[in-house]
């Protein structure tokens, strides 16, 4: 991470709180803590951070709602989020990628892989304002220096994950990636293959992108995915042009 990244650190164990807090500002970031809900979301106006590291166990809202919360406010709804969870099972992790979380760690966890997401995470979502420059296929613009993205001029609201993962599939247009590719250009990091993070996320940008047309991203069984859009099917013999 780079000096000056702002992270708000949420969690209503102290304990934790300062452990992380104290890795984070000694790889120059500035952190801030909040312990509730409530606390978090007074202090996103106020410290403006570039990531959120958020407990989903708190004393006054749980972490799916702050982070539902926190999308009230369009200034803080392309804020990465970061979730910790003290529960290990599938269906929590995905409903927190499903409430637009980036990523989660389980606790209890080792602070090196939480210092590890944390930079990974910071690397795709702040490299944008440098990456600079217009995507175009198939009807889809995607503007690197705003972290905007339309299709036939249609706004399209991505998270940071998906965004990232909609502007390597497009830079990579018509071509076939493998998951193992997507894996390691979007999150730079392996997981621990009990939540498969490349579907989870292909599906979401899905149905974002076909809600507005046809669909764009195609499945090569064994594969990947790529970029294109289906070929219509050709005109019977006889039909009129």
């Amino acid at each position: 991470m780079a000096d000056g990244d702002r992270i708000l650190v949420v969690d209503d164990e102290q304990s934790i709180t300062d452990l992380v807090a104290l890795a984070l500002r000694l790889d120059g970031a500035e952190v801030e803590v909040a312990h509730t809900g409530a606390g978090a979301l007074e202090m996103m106006a106020s410290f403006r951070p570039h990531l959120v590291i958020l407990d989903v166990m708190l004393p006054d809202h749980d972490g799916f709602e702050v982070l539902r919360r926190m999308g009230w406010e369009r200034s803080t709804a392309e804020v990465p989020v970061l979730f910790l969870t003290a529960r290990s099972g599938m269906d929590d992790r995905i409903r927190g990628l499903a409430a637009g979380g980036d990523d989660y760690v389980t606790k209890p966890f080792s602070v090196e892989e939480l210092r590890l997401r944390v930079r990974a995470i910071l690397r795709r979502t702040r490299g944008y304002a440098d990456a600079g420059g217009r995507i175009e296929a198939a009807g889809v613009v995607l503007d690197e220096d705003a972290h905007q993205v339309w299709r036939d001029g249609v706004p399209v609201e991505l998270t940071p994950t998906e965004f990232r993962l909609l502007q390597y599939l497009m830079v990579n247009a018509g071509q076939v990636i493998s998951k193992t590719q997507i894996r390691d250009e979007v999150w730079e990091y392996g997981f621990d293959g009990r939540v498969n993070m490349v579907e989870v996320y292909v599906s979401y940008l899905r149905k974002k992108l076909d809600a507005l047309g046809p669909p764009l991203i195609r499945t090569v069984r064994g594969i990947g995915y790529s970029f294109r859009p289906e070929r219509p099917a050709p005109a019977p013999p006889g039909a009129e042009p």
